[in-house]
C-alpha cells in the first residue's frame, strides 16, 4: 500500500513539507486511542536472536534510525513503534539555526535518492531535552552534535561541542560528533586528526566527571580518503573513542541515472541513497580490515533492502541506520530487513519454493 498509494502522493509534494506533515500524522496518530497499539503491532517483530550488546548498550536489534530524520528528538515515540532499536536524532547545536536556504531538499526517483543542502537546521539542545523529558521514548537515543555554523568558528568549535555533549548528557543513550555533514562549509576539514583531537580529546575527559558511561562515536564522511581514514581509526583506537558511524551524504555526482541538466539545477547537497551503497559498503569492510573488528562499526549510507543490511553486518559492521530506505521503502523496512536477519540465522526456516 505504501508503494502504491502513499509515497506517490507524499513525492507529490515539496520534499520538505511531505517530511513535516508526514511527522505531524505520527504526532497525531500517537494520540488516538490503540492507535499506537496497532502500528507497533502491524510493524515491529520480536526478534530475541537479533539482540547484541554494542558499546555495553543492549539493542533489540541491529536497525537503526539515522540522523536527520528527526532533527529536533520530537518525534522519536512515535517513530520507534517502525521496530528501531535505536533513533539518531540530530544533528544538534547549542544554539537554534535555520539552516540554509529553502528549497534544500530533493529527490531523485529514477536513482532512489535524496539530495539535501538543510545546513544542520535544528531548533537547539535544550529544545530536544524538554521533548525528551516530556515523552521519553522506550529504545535507545543516539545524539548527533554539531558546532552552530555561522555563530562559531572553527577555532572555537570545541567550546559548542562541548556545550552540546554536556546538556544532552544525562538525556541521551550515546553521542555521534559529526564532523563530516558535506552542507556546512568548512566542517568537514574537523575530520582532519589534529582538528578532531582537539574536539574529541575534550568530551573524552568530560565523560569521566559523569557517573554513567555513554558511548562516543565519530561519524566519517564516504568522500575521504582511505589514508586519512586510517589516521582517524588509529586515533580512535587509542584515544578512547568508542566507535565509528560510517558514513555520511556524499557530495560525490557519479553514476547517476538522474539527467544531467536535473542534477546541475539541483546544485550543491549531500547525496544519500542507493547509489551510496557501494562506497559505504567498501568503507565499512576496509574499517573492519584495518581495526580487526576491535572498533565497533555504524554502518549508515545506501542501505535500501534487507539484503543490503545483511550485507553491512556481513562486512563488519555491529549496526546498521537506514534514512533515505525508509523514505522510498516504506515503514515496513526494519520488519522486513529483521525477518530477513533471522531468515540467514535459521535456513531451515526458509520458505520452500
Amino acid at each position: 500500500m505504501y508503494k502504491q498509494l502513499i509515497r506517490p502522493w507524499l513525492f507529490s509534494m515539496n520534499p520538505e513539507r511531505a517530511h513535516n506533515f508526514t511527522l505531524r500524522v505520527l504526532d497525531f496518530v500517537g494520540k488516538i486511542p490503540l492507535a499506537s497499539y496497532l502500528v507497533r503491532s502491524a510493524y515491529k517483530r520480536h526478534t530475541p536472536e537479533l539482540a547484541r550488546n554494542v558499546f555495553g548498550l543492549e539493542f533489540a536489534n541491529p536497525v537503526g534510525l539515522a540522523a536527520g530524520l528527526d532533527k529536533n528528538g520530537e518525534h522519536c515515540t512515535p517513530l520507534s513503534w517502525f521496530g528501531f532499536s535505536f533513533i539518531e536524532i540530530g544533528s544538534l547545536t547549542p544554539e537554534p539555526q535555520d539552516g540554509n536556504p529553502k528549497p534544500r531538499l530533493f529527490r531523485l526517483p529514477k536513482d532512489r535518492a535524496l539530495v539535501n543542502r538543510m545546513g544542520i537546521n535544528n531548533k537547539g539542545v535544550l529544545n530536544a531535552i524538554r521533548h525528551l523529558q516530556a515523552d521519553r521514548p522506550r529504545t535507545i537515543i543516539a545524539a548527533s552534535i554539531a558546532k552552530n555554523t555561522s555563530s562559531t568558528s572553527d577555532a572555537d568549535a570545541v567550546e559548542d561541542y562541548k556545550k552540546a555533549f554536556s546538556l544532552l548528557y544525562d538525556f541521551v543513550d550515546m553521542f555521534t560528533v559529526n564532523v563530516s555533514c558535506p552542507n556546512v562549509e568548512g566542517l568537514q576539514t574537523l575530520q582532519d586528526v589534529s582538528y578532531l583531537s582537539d574536539i574529541i580529546d575534550p568530551l573524552l575527559e568530560l565523560r569521566i566527571c559523569y557517573d554513567s558511561f555513554k558511548p562516543i562515536l565519530v561519524k566519517v564522511s564516504p568522500d575521504i580518503q582511505f589514508d586519512e581514514l586510517d589516521e582517524i581509526l588509529k586515533y580512535c583506537m587509542v584515544s578512547g573513542v568508542d566507535g565509528i558511524v560510517a558514513g555520511n551524504t556524499t557530495r560525490s555526482r557519479d553514476g547517476l541515472k538522474t539527467k544531467e541538466k536535473r542534477i546541475e539545477k539541483i546544485g550543491k547537497g549531500g547525496l544519500s541513497g542507493a547509489p551510496l551503497f557501494a562506497r559505504s559498503l567498501e568503507m565499512v569492510r576496509h574499517i573492519h580490515e584495518f581495526t580487526k573488528g576491535r572498533l565497533p562499526i555504524v554502518a549508515c549510507g545506501g542501505i535500501m533492502s534487507p539484503g543490503e543490511a545483511a550485507e553491512m553486518l556481513q562486512a563488519g559492521a555491529s549496526l546498521i541506520e537506514i534514512y533515505t530506505g525508509f523514505i522510498y521503502e516504506g515503514p515496513s523496512l526494519v520488519k522486513r530487513i529483521n525477518k530477513h536477519l533471522c531468515r540467514l540465522q535459521h535456513p531451515a526456516e526458509k520458505k520452500q519454493p
